[in-house]
């Protein structure tokens, strides 16, 4: 165990990739990845430290960071926000070379979680799986990482998803003024591409651009078109000068993508207008970020949208997420796809035509 950013953290060290995870809440960051003598870390952490803030404040915000799993989704009644999966203390159960496996035996949810963060040979990607234990009824839930875009211009980095079916600004006030916080997107505004987000005052964002200009904090939901025999998986890009952060996963246990586009739009504490170029890029099922109490109406199932899941006594329920980094040449622009070549590479593709293969086990560990 080490102090990491101020917090307790479990350390694994490998010659791909590096990463740490708080004991209190299990958030992800800082994770480091190895190309030669190169690293890359795009992994948010918050411009603060537990211990300079308000202890009073849920864990979620003392230790935020990188990436989290939450169940419940949001908020909930008589619980903390994002659940005790991403609150509370987790247990060590294996640490090796290669992995970090962690559990909480009762969440507020009832469920038994294990963690299980992994890398392989070869590979510079983190293999990301929760499973759910002991749960019952229907459940959102969500893999929470956050990225950090500080560092650049406005508008340098370029954000991708796969193919939508359906997308949607928050349809409530995300940002409130009473609570001192800006938004610019317009509330319950639906888009097909996003390249045109409807804002407030008639014009429209380019959310393939980031940062935007500060001063705003907003949320936008995308959902994933289902598979198909040539796009098995799912996935979300973020291009920085010279390398590319993806996300893969399976579509039908993670329906949706988030945008939470947490750019300077908040002033009270502890974010006080420094939570800056920050971009959160969470795969969900879930309706939005309104909490478990909404998602259970099930409101967009006129779409064919889930926003819950059924969970079962007796049937565990896996989910895995695979996150990872591919160097690419200055000028490779946004992604325009990510595509399996075969069961153990996959190729990024840019808007001008150039690539990357990467080596990933992509088929064994999503859709086994």
């Amino acid at each position: 165990m080490e102090i990491i950013h101020g917090s307790r953290s479990f350390f694994v060290s490998t010659p791909e990739v590096d990463f740490a995870v708080t004991a209190q809440g299990g958030h992800m960051a800082p994770v480091d990845f190895y190309f030669e003598d190169y690293a890359v870390s795009p992994y948010a952490l918050a411009p603060w430290q537990p211990d300079g803030v308000d202890a009073s404040l849920p864990p979620l915000l003392t230790q935020l960071r990188g990436d989290f799993f939450c169940l419940p989704f949001a908020g909930q009644s008589g619980g903390a926000p994002h659940g005790d999966t991403a609150n509370d203390t987790w247990d060590l159960v294996v640490q090796s070379d290669r992995e970090l496996v962690l559990e909480m035996r009762k969440t507020d949810s009832g469920a038994h979680v294990t963690k299980r963060l992994s890398v392989r040979e070869g590979q510079p990607l983190v293999y990301s799986e929760h499973v759910v234990e002991g749960l019952c009824g229907e459940w959102n839930y969500g893999n929470h990482p956050i990225l950090d875009f500080s560092d650049l211009a406005q508008g340098q980095g370029r954000l991708a998803v796969s193919p939508f079916r359906w997308a949607s600004v928050y349809d409530g006030v995300f940002a409130n003024p009473d609570a001192g916080e800006t938004g610019r997107l317009k509330e319950g505004a639906r888009f097909e591409s996003l390249t045109a987000v409807p804002c407030k005052d008639g014009s429209t964002m380019d959310l393939t651009h980031y940062p935007t200009p500060p001063g705003h904090e907003d949320l936008v939901m995308m959902v994933n078109e289902p598979a198909t025999p040539d796009q098995p998986f799912a996935w979300s890009a973020a291009t920085f000068d010279d390398h590319v952060w993806f996300s893969l996963k399976n579509a039908k246990d993670f329906p949706a993508t988030l945008f939470w586009i947490s750019n300077g739009g908040r002033s009270a504490h502890p974010w006080e207008s420094r939570h800056l170029g920050r971009l959160g890029i969470e795969e969900v099922c879930s309706h939005f970020c309104n909490g478990l109490e909404i998602s259970r109406e099930n409101r967009l199932a006129d779409f064919g949208i889930p926003t819950t899941r059924l969970f079962e006594e007796g049937q565990p329920v896996r989910l895995p997420v695979i996150q990872g980094v591919a160097l690419v040449e200055q000028g490779f622009g946004q992604v325009s796809s990510i595509l399996p070549i075969d069961d153990h590479t996959i190729a990024i593709n840019g808007e001008q035509g150039a690539y990357v293969h990467v080596k990933c086990d992509w088929k064994e560990f999503l859709l086994s």
